[in-house]
């Protein structure tokens, strides 16, 4: 009997402390949940600035960059790639049949399927009228090309230039993975300009889709002052020589009926010998077409002329291609005639 009361003491002992220790846990409670919920909310502000700060420092590069393609899954990922760290990228797509698509999502680029029936606007010039573009400077990128590290440090800089509404970008031409540095490869083009100031020529109102349904030779004109910067965006002009026939065929068609007309739809950059780049390169071919046999003293222009030959065989498959299409334009020239006849 002494033991179950002995028992019985040390169990109603028990009870009362943990009773005791349950009243100061309960005292104790809110003013742990407090400072828990005080200190979550100074992680979570703390993720957040971290977060804020993580894309401040993402985005570089405050530009718009728009890339059009057609099944261009080969090159794609290389052009991305290079562009990490812009402010935004649209790839503009016309239903390509290869992971093209897929491949510039995973970039974290936005994709844009473009439907071309014929006529204008065509791709970038589209792109440029209807996409809701972020940021005030617009960077035209082909798929082909891709965006060094001193380019984009140059680019920072230069939109900082209130004086100044446009910038012409060097290309440095890898044909059949050699560096052309002869034959006239390399040029400038109108890349980056202040949205709202630059658009495509329109050298043909009457196109279809055998032509082409992006601008290739219209260029950009701005009405306001601009530049050239220094460094250059690597243009890889050759995934095959299969894709570069098939897509310079389809280039000859548009070249053919703009030939055919004249100089009607050219009155925005003219051919000049005295103009930009863009103009003296018309005017240059405007000459040789006039000329017999102008395929042929093309060819050699580039490669002997020019220096072509210094780029050993991918100089000579370039330079020779090169007049390979002055053939194809004036035979497709020679059919339209036939046909108004």
């Amino acid at each position: 009997m002494e033991v179950y009361a002995a028992t019985g003491v040390v169990a109603r002992d028990i009870c009362t402390r943990l009773i005791s220790l349950k009243a100061r846990l309960d005292c104790a409670l809110p003013t742990l949940q407090g400072n828990m919920s005080e200190g979550f909310r100074a992680m979570q502000k703390l993720e957040e600035g971290r977060q804020l700060q993580a894309a401040a420092t993402a985005v570089s590069l405050p530009v718009s960059v728009i890339v059009p393609v057609r099944n261009e899954a080969h090159n794609l990922p290389r052009c991305l790639d290079s562009l990490r760290g812009v402010g935004e990228v649209y790839v503009v797509d016309s239903q390509s049949s290869d992971e093209t698509a897929e491949i510039a999502s995973s970039f974290g680029a936005k994709v844009i399927q473009f439907h071309y029936l014929g006529g204008w606007p065509k791709k970038r010039q589209w792109a440029m009228d209807t996409l809701p573009l972020a940021y005030d400077w617009i960077f035209l990128v082909d798929a082909d090309e891709a965006l060094t590290p001193e380019l984009a440090d140059e680019i920072k800089q230069a939109i900082q230039d209130p004086a100044l509404d446009g910038y012409y970008v060097a290309l440095r031409m890898f044909f059949l993975g050699r560096a052309l540095r002869h034959g006239d490869a390399g040029f400038y083009k109108l890349s980056l300009f202040r949205r709202g100031k630059g658009r495509f020529e329109c050298r043909l109102k009457e196109q279809d889709v055998s032509m082409s349904d992006m601008e290739v030779h219209e260029h950009v004109v701005l009405g306001g002052k601009t530049a050239r910067l220094k460094s250059p965006l690597l243009h890889h002009n050759v995934e095959s020589l299969s894709r570069y026939i098939q897509k310079h065929d389809e280039y000859s068609n548009w070249d053919a009926r703009v030939w055919l007309e004249g100089e009607t739809n050219s009155s925005e950059l003219p051919p000049s010998l005295f103009g930009t780049q863009a103009q003296r390169r018309r005017w240059l071919r405007k000459m040789f077409f006039g000329l017999p046999g102008s395929p042929l003293l093309f060819f050699l222009y580039k490669y002997v002329l020019r220096l072509g030959f210094l780029d050993g065989v991918p100089g000579l498959i370039y330079c020779g291609f090169q007049g390979v299409q002055f053939f194809h334009i004036k035979s497709k020239i020679y059919e339209l005639r036939g046909w108004k006849d």
